[in-house]
Order: C-alpha cells, then structure tokens, then sequence
C-alpha cells in the first residue's frame, strides 16, 4: 500500500508539473503550509458543521460519550491526494481491533466550504464500504461547513492550505489528529499513510488508558511519542521500565504461588 501510494503521489505531481516542482521545493503555493502542532490545546466544540445527511451538528456532539476523537482534514473533490489520504486511514482504522462507534469517533471534516453534504455522502459510502466492518455507519462522520468555521477549525488544529490557481486545486499538507474525550489534542500521525500501531497507541493514549488492552499498555512504556515526526518509536529507557514492571509481575506471581501452595504437615514419630 505505501509504494502504490508513492507512485500516485509521484505521479500526481508530474501531472502537476510546475505546481508539482513548487510543492516538493518548497515554492508557490505549498509555500508556509507546514502543519503547526498545537498539542494539548482545546478545540472549539461549538463550531457548527453539516453530516453527510445534511443534518446540522455541533462538533461537541461527537465528544458526549466519552471516546477519544480522530480527525482527518481532507476536500472531498480533491483529485487526488486526499483520496490517498482516506486511502491509507481505511487501511489503519482496518489493521486495528477497535471500532469507530464502538472505542472511538472518527470524523473526516473537509476544507473546502464548497463541498456539499450529497459529496460527503458520497466520500462515506465508498469508504464505509472499503473498510467493511462494522461501526462505520454510525461511528464515521462526512462533515462540510462555511469558509468562517473552516478558518476556525483548521486554525485550531494548525493546518494551513491554500488554493492554487494554476493547477485549480488546494495546495496542503496531510495529518490525522487523535483528540481527547475532553476536546484536547493529543496526537499527531502525518503522512498518507500511518502506522496501524501508532494509530491504536494514539487511541488508547488519548483515552487515559480507559480503553485498550494490557499489551497496548505495556507497549506504551516501550514506545515513545516523537512529535517531530509524528510517530511512535521504541525508546530505550522505556524498555528499561518496561522491563521492571515486568519483573515486578512475574516475582508478583511467584509470591502468590508460593502462598497458595500446600505446605506438608509435620508428622511425629
């Protein structure tokens, strides 16, 4: 999946041409679109968007259950880097035994203001239908809003893009965010497509631990979050800790067992 989604951005970039050299040098449009984190700060549940039914909501009604919140900014005409993009969630969210609807809330919220609810309906069924299991209807939401709330949003996330007239499309750069129950922003996964293991250690870490295996724990203590690059990578130090907790359970279990076994009764001569 990684070296298909090389090639389609390779190739969308070529097709591209001078837009396409401005994006990998930096240059034109793609000009200051670095994605600026903004870790642990509060997003505005207020803001009001439309699902893919055209229903108006808040984006706190998708915070009232309690499950960490991941989000995704794409524009559902995109052409083609946002369908990468999705592309690649699809695999993630697929690779990992959590449920949108279920552990969390999944919301793929787009940029562009002209996008309508029929698109998001349409981006929804065929990636409902790509993930294949359950959870998606009710727990992966399409949503479109007005250019303010756009501004408002992205501003809160610290995602820039901007439009570019030559190739008559968005210039932008791509980031899922994992939120807290509580709206806060916990974690940053960039690129077209992330790790099933950094994604459900994004999940279970924003949710304080609440959901989650004991192995996804463990794997907490051994992997550290690099905000650089957006990723989960083994630390040394962790393993260290990781390995005394693991000492600590195993000599645990030795002592119960010894206080649980039979002691043989002394008998006289």
């Amino acid at each position: 999946m990684k070296v298909r989604s090389l090639v389609a951005l390779v190739l969308m970039l070529g097709a591209l041409g001078a837009s396409g050299q401005d994006f990998l040098s930096g240059k034109g449009p793609s000009k200051g679109l670095e994605i600026e984190q903004r870790l642990d700060a509060q997003l505005p549940l207020d803001l009001v968007f439309r699902d893919e039914t055209g229903k108006q909501v808040k984006l706190g009604d998708y915070f009232q259950k309690g499950r960490p919140v991941v989000i995704t900014l794409v524009y559902f005409s995109c052409p083609m880097l946002c369908n990468l993009v999705l592309d690649g969630l699809t695999t993630s969210i697929a690779n990992i035994k959590m449920e949108p609807g279920k552990d969390y809330e999944l919301l793929t919220i787009s940029f562009d203001h002209r996008d309508t609810p029929a698109l998001a309906a349409e981006k929804k069924e065929i990636y409902s239908r790509r993930y294949g299991r359950k959870g998606a209807d009710e727990g992966w939401h399409f949503l479109t809003t007005d250019e303010p709330t756009v501004r408002k949003i992205t501003a809160a996330l610290g995602f820039r893009y901007a439009w570019d007239p030559k190739a008559q499309q968005f210039a932008h750069g791509t980031m899922t965010a994992v939120i807290t129950p509580e709206g806060h922003v916990s974690r940053y996964l960039f690129g077209i497509e992330n790790p099933s293991r950094d994604l459900r250690l994004g999940i279970v870490e924003a949710s304080d631990g609440k959901i989650g295996s004991p192995t996804d724990q463990l794997l907490l203590l051994c992997y550290h979050y690099d905000p650089a690059t957006g990723t989960y990578s083994k630390h040394a130090m962790n393993f260290v800790r990781a390995g005394g907790v693991a000492t600590v359970v195993a000599l645990a279990g030795f002592i119960f067992f010894l206080s649980r076994r039979p002691r043989d009764t002394e008998t006289g001569a």
